[in-house]
C-alpha cells in the first residue's frame, strides 16, 4: 500500500467516508473539542461560569462519535464467520 493511501485514504475508508467528509467531520470534533477545553479552563479560573459547558459537548461527541456512529457494512464472509462462531463456541 502506498504512502499516500495509508495516509488519506485507508482511515476514511475505515469509517465510510471519503477525505473531504472525513476532514469536515474531524475538524467539526476538533472545534468542539476546542470549545470544551475552554470551557473548562475559563471555569478553572471561575468556577461560576461554564459549569456543564465542557462536559455537554463532551457527552454530544460521544453520541456523534461512537454512539450514533455509521459504521460500513460487513462483508458476507465476515458475518459467515461470525455467526459459525457465535454458533459453535
Amino acid at each position: 500500500m502506498s504512502l499516500f493511501a495509508r495516509l488519506f485514504i485507508t482511515h476514511p475508508a475505515s469509517v465510510n467516508e471519503r477525505y473531504l467528509e472525513h476532514m469536515g467531520m474531524s475538524a467539526t470534533f476538533g472545534w468542539a473539542m476546542l470549545r470544551a477545553s475552554g470551557a473548562c479552563f475559563l471555569h478553572a479560573l471561575v468556577p461560576g461560569l461554564c459549569q456543564r459547558t465542557g462536559s455537554s459537548i463532551i457527552r454530544d461527541l460521544h453520541g456523534r462519535m461512537v454512539v450514533n456512529r455509521v459504521t460500513p457494512p460487513v462483508a458476507q464472509e465476515e458475518a459467515d464467520a461470525f455467526l459459525w462462531m457465535a454458533a459453535n463456541i
